[in-house]
């Protein structure tokens, strides 16, 4: 069966090939809006090389780091929307950063056109804890309004948000400790200077393996196969609280209909490879291929329920 299925992709990627090469003036580029070597930046440049050999087109991953991602996202939006410019990303400065920070670029200019994958944020006690499960935590918290101290990597970024959402409906308060990044939270939450660890799923695997972390509290409907121990919000009795961390494609608004298709067609193929499979499961990334539809529709939604935790918690905007 997989067989098959990896033929019929090499079938998909010679039938669209010379058409699709012919269609393109000058080399395609993907913007990556963070610095290289994680996550998105390796399932860009895979995506790159994939289609890049398919289409017979040279692509081009360029990293645009800086402002919390929003510096790569505004050049992004400057492009034409021809179709040689696109942006590979992470949820945080489509859906919540244009609530926190003065950006000029909205979530109506761009595009969406697919997304590969996502994975649920956690919260994690130590494994010294005494807290074995969901329930015992949120009933210590609910005792002790502000006394648990969790870090993120940043105030309004998507993990702060997440986890907002889900106290919010819990009814419980942390303190929330900012921290630059997830190996500086890490570091803090496993010499006990915070109590609750906060990230994405794929970020904590490597505590929680080596026993350094006990996942409790997970911000996705479902509970995940790799942490046990970690409750979803159906379990919780609040499956509309759900915040993932999603990957996708976008462009510029107006992609001519013909580079759209073009465009499609190669990239889903190349999600469907083996390696791209294999690259999505050792991240720890549940994989799911949502077109233009869907992804636009979950980013209108999450980008709504940010933006009401942002009012809520009293986000000021910054520079």
């Amino acid at each position: 069966m997989l067989k098959r299925a990896l033929l019929a992709c090499g079938l998909a990627f010679a039938a669209i090939a010379p058409a699709a090469a012919q269609s393109f003036e000058r080399p395609i580029r993907i913007i990556v809006p963070i610095a290289p070597g994680g996550g998105t930046d390796v399932f860009a440049r895979l995506l790159a090389e994939l289609v890049g050999n398919s289409l017979g087109q040279p692509i081009a991953v360029e990293n645009r780091p800086g402002a919390s991602s929003t510096i790569g996202t505004q050049f992004v939006v400057d492009q034409r929307p021809d179709g040689h410019t696109l942006m590979f990303t992470a949820n945080s400065p489509i859906t919540a950063a244009p609530h926190v920070m003065n950006v000029r670029y909205t979530v109506d200019q761009l595009e969406p056109m697919f997304m590969v994958g996502h994975v649920g944020f956690t919260l994690c006690v130590r494994n010294d804890s005494p807290h074995q499960d969901a329930r015992s935590l949120i009933a210590a918290m609910r005792a002790d309004p502000g006394g648990y101290t969790y870090g993120t990597d940043g105030v309004g970024g998507n993990m702060h948000l997440a986890a907002e959402r889900v106290f919010r409906r819990l009814g419980v308060e942390g303190t929330m400790v900012p921290f630059q990044g997830a190996a500086q939270t890490l570091t803090a939450f496993s010499g006990g200077h915070i109590q609750l660890y906060g990230g994405s799923i794929a970020v904590a695997m490597p505590a929680i393996r080596d026993g350094r972390a006990r996942c409790l509290i997970l911000t996705q409907r479902d509970q995940h196969p790799a942490v046990p121990t970690g409750s979803g919000l159906d379990a919780l009795g609040i499956p509309e609280e759900e915040t993932l961390i999603w990957w996708g494609m976008l462009a510029p608004r107006g992609l001519p209909a013909d580079r759209r298709a073009a465009l499609m067609t190669a990239f889903e193929a190349a999600w469907r490879t083996e390696r791209f499979q294999q690259q999505l499961a050792r991240s720890g990334v549940t994989p799911q291929f949502r077109g233009p539809e869907e992804s636009a529709r979950l980013i209108a939604a999450e980008s709504e329920a940010l933006g009401r935790v942002v009012r809520a918690i009293g986000i000021e905007r910054s520079r």
